[in-house]
């Protein structure tokens, strides 16, 4: 960050209410900026703002200054609001944290976390001050605020400033000494403040009648302002404001503040009370050339400006009394405000407030442009709130603009309401195709028919109806006609769990699914930007894969990868190099998979690529999890059953990586019930290759558990609904876990047939062997994980030391006193157990553990904390 230190000399505007030096509340204040809460929580009035405003003008320190309304309660627009406060830190800063969306999940608030840690100054002291806080109540942003503020740096203090006590849990933060409050007595002024106050306001009060007004107003900031101004107007013997002045709050801001003013800005105030950014560019626009800008700055602590914000702000209480004279205004007064508040947000990247304000303003072919730049697949709360301002709007709106349907029914699917998407999107078509030809209803339809072929898309995973290729040929049609270009995050489309969307175990089914993707993607390509190109490749390649047809699956990935690069298309690009990375394992080439690692980290700079960091933890997560470096995952996937923000139709791979994570940790109850969860309708387990993966997890998971008859069931389960399509790789990319699960399945009866179940003995063996010599090349000590406890039985335990000392198996039979059979048993059991697959492998890797050490193996095990079964 660039150092920004503000001191008492911070440039305010002219004619500025001066501030009243309290050492008393300066020395409360910098006491408790030593800890890294402080909470200054009292009711409207008692210069709380005021006060921290004050001190941190003087502190030498880093400030952002977030200034909280009714609005922030959405996650979105909180999220604007915050990274716009951090931008008069950093500009820099501001954008990598604008680029993260609001993290509301332990996922994005862990890359959220990556900035600061990357971008403070380790030797400066840092403020945040988050005025208002007592306005927040949505559980989403009250959550990211309490983890942001409890993180601790020692150098960072957030300074929260409210009316009520904060919604934060405060109880565990008082007793660690984190958390330092100043409350309402702290702020009440003293007689001799008072005094002090009248002299800087050049009002004539003795002693005794300075006194008399702090304690009738109980040392109220607000209620000695305006008795301050009382005391300027009124004769001697009506000196100083009544104890009642509180209830009589109003009538004191009407005679003493209002009336006084010229009409023009009595006028200027009201307008301004209807929006809440009031930088000096909205208010100028609003003022135009009527001079009132010049006497709002005589208006001291009423309306003053905030050099934090680059803003001015209006008390919380003269704003309420401005906001019970909105009536006044005629609507064509307010729809003009809105209108230029709402540009200005525009302008200034707060989008969601312009969404707001537009709306205010009637202004909905401009709400719908800006609706228009938006990604194709939204965040769900971002879609039911732009929806909703849709379904307030005037069916003229709809009428006179055909986009309205358009974005109606993108907001719809994003929200799965399907059908009625659909039915919306044929009834405004049929109108459209009835009319004459022109540029604008060519755009239209284009968009129209490009919405119904992506629903068709998305639910013939069910229907198995691929006719939506039509819609989309009919959008390459009318996008022609239009001869309009798209451009924007809108040519760019996140990309589901699998490639292949089927749902179905039916042999070919999905073939037919690929030939339909194969020839849908020429006309959604060419009609919108270059989306998708390189799609068709991607999901024939993952078909092929999953078949362990490697040849094939290689040459349809990196044809894939140049398509993506070619038109921009990230997501297709990084889901190539995930595969890439995946047949490299196969052939065991760790080179290779080196190479294809830092080309995927490299996307991580395209800014176009809005999903990069969530791609990249998943892809990656899934990675160091297969060759045994959990601890190297990013740490929001190993979390207990965290509720995904990501859209389910597109996303949902990161249950593939939690699952893995559980069961390198053997948590195998907590994978069990992630998969049992795992139930939406276009979520991971509603493909055929997730349905696949899923009960082979299970059946894992039970032969862990020693279930065997339910490990049994749950992988025949499996084979039925892989064996139509030789779907064979996703039993064998399980490498040594498939071998031990097949090896015990093999001796018992079963439904598979032998000789399936051999060959994938086979194969996963091979698979494992290799998957070892690519693990030992990515091996870092730092990300070793000894921790995870190899549960050994003493039999085990006792046979593998015989064996690491070079005893033959016949050997240890004898010494054992049990049969060659019984030894080879424990000694794959043990090399399961270790992930090893062969002799010198084990003991390599026990030695790294500290299970071969000493003589005795039974304490030497539980010197280093591993557990014994009973044998």
């Amino acid at each position: 960050m660039q150092e920004r230190l503000f001191y008492s000399n911070v440039p305010m505007a002219p004619g500025h209410q001066i501030y009243l030096d309290r050492p008393q509340v300066h020395g409360l204040l910098e006491m408790a900026v030593q800890s890294p809460i402080v909470t200054v929580t009292a009711g409207a009035g008692y210069g709380k703002t005021q006060a921290v405003y004050s001190f941190v003008r003087k502190f030498n320190a880093i400030t952002a200054w977030i200034q909280f309304s009714e609005r922030d309660n959405l996650g979105e627009r909180f999220w604007e609001n915050f990274t716009r406060a951090v931008e008069f830190i950093d500009k820099g800063t501001a954008v990598k944290l604008r680029d993260l969306e609001f993290p509301d999940t332990d996922q994005k608030f862990e890359r959220y976390m990556r900035v600061p840690n990357r971008d403070i100054y380790p030797d400066r002291k840092y403020l945040f001050v988050y005025d208002d806080f007592h306005l927040i109540r949505d559980p989403g942003v009250l959550r990211f605020l309490e983890r942001s503020i409890t993180t601790p740096f020692s150098n960072i203090t957030s300074i929260l400033i409210s009316r009520t006590e904060p919604r934060i849990n405060s109880i565990p933060l008082l007793s660690k000494g984190y958390l330092a409050q100043i409350t309402e007595d702290d702020l009440r002024f003293t007689a001799d403040e008072t005094q002090e106050y009248f002299r800087l306001q050049q009002v004539d009060a003795s002693p005794d009648a300075a006194a008399t007004v702090c304690r009738d107003t109980e040392g109220w900031a607000f209620a000695i302002h305006l008795a301050a101004l009382a005391i300027k107007k009124e004769p001697a013997g009506k000196r100083y404001a009544p104890s009642s002045v509180k209830a009589n709050i109003f009538k004191l801001i009407e005679s003493e503040v209002f009336s006084l003013i010229s009409e023009d800005l009595r006028k200027f105030l009201i307008k301004i009370s209807l929006i809440e950014h009031l930088s000096r560019d909205i208010l100028s626009d609003i003022a135009g050339d009527t001079g009132v800008l010049e006497e709002l700055e005589r208006l001291g602590s009423f309306v003053r400006y905030d050099p934090y914000l680059n803003a001015w702000r209006v008390h919380h209480l003269f704003l309420e009394y401005l906001s019970g004279r909105q009536g006044e205004l005629s609507e064509e007064e307010k729809r003009e405000v809105y209108g230029k508040a709402a540009r200005w947000c525009v302008e200034n990247n707060l989008k969601i407030d312009a969404f707001s304000y537009y709306e205010k303003a009637g202004a909905y072919d401009e709400f719908l442009e800006l609706s228009y730049t938006l990604p194709p697949i939204l965040p769900n709360r971002m879609a039911a709130f732009l929806l909703e301002i849709l379904e307030r709007a005037p069916d003229s709106v709809f009428q006179e603009n055909p986009l309205a349907y358009i974005l109606q029914t993108r907001f719809l699917f994003t929200l799965k309401q399907f059908d009625r998407a659909s039915a919306g999107l044929k009834e405004i078509i049929t109108q459209l195709e009835a009319e004459a030809s022109s540029p604008f209803n060519n755009r239209a339809l284009t968009g129209c028919y490009t919405n119904l072929g992506v629903i068709g898309m998305i639910t013939s995973m069910h229907t198995c109806d691929y006719n939506y290729v039509s819609c989309f040929e009919r959008a390459y049609h009318y996008s022609r006609l239009s001869g309009h270009i798209l451009t924007g995050p809108h040519t760019v489309l996140p990309l589901s769990s699998y490639l292949c969307r089927v749902s179905s175990p039916e042999k070919g089914e999905a073939e037919r699914y690929n030939e339909a993707i194969a020839a849908m993607v020429p006309y959604i390509s060419d009609a919108n930007g270059g989306i998708c190109y390189g799609l068709d490749d991607m999901a024939w390649a993952e078909l092929a894969f999953f078949r362990a047809d490697m040849a094939s699956a290689e040459q349809m990935a990196y044809q894939a990868l140049f398509k993506a690069q070619k038109k921009n298309q990230y997501e297709i690009a990084s889901r190539a190099l995930f595969y890439l990375i995946r047949i490299n394992l196969f052939y065991g080439i760790p080179e290779k998979i080196e190479e294809l690692l830092k080309l995927m980290e490299a996307q991580l700079e395209e800014e176009r690529y809005l999903n990069r960091y969530t791609d990249y933890d998943i892809q990656t997560g899934w990675f160091y999890t297969h060759i045994g470096q959990p601890s190297r995952v990013a740490s929001w996937l190993k979390n207990d059953f965290e509720e995904s923000d990501l859209n389910p139709i597109l996303f949902g791979q990161e249950t593939l990586v939690r699952v893995k994570y559980y069961i390198t940790q053997k948590q195998h109850i907590k994978a069990l019930r992630l998969i049992e969860n795992d139930k939406d309708e276009y979520g991971l387990g509603a493909f055929l290759f997730g349905k696949i993966g899923h009960k082979l997890i299970e059946a894992m998971c039970f032969y862990d558990m020693k279930d065997i008859s339910w490990a049994i069931s749950s992988l025949e389960e499996a084979y039925r609904l892989a064996a139509p399509n030789g779907l064979d790789m996703i039993f064998i990319e399980q490498g040594k876990r498939t071998r031990a699960l097949v090896s015990a399945v093999l001796k018992r009866k079963c439904s598979i047939p032998r000789d399936w179940l051999e060959k994938i003995l086979r194969l996963s063996s091979a698979y494992a062997k290799k998957l070892y010599t690519v693990a030992e090349k990515f091996r870092d000590e730092q990300y070793d994980d000894k921790a995870l406890s190899v549960i050994l039985s003493r039999r085990e335990m006792l046979v593998f030391q015989g064996l690491s000392r070079g005893l033959t198996r016949e050997e240890l039979a004898e010494d054992e006193n049990i049969s060659i059979n019984t030894v080879k048993s424990v000694i794959r059991s043990v090399y399961n157990k270790l992930g090893a697959v062969n002799r010198a492998d084990a003991v390599r890797i026990a030695t790294g553990m500290g299970i071969l050490q000493n003589s005795d193996p039974v304490n030497d095990t539980l010197k280093h904390g591993k557990k014994f079964n009973n044998s």
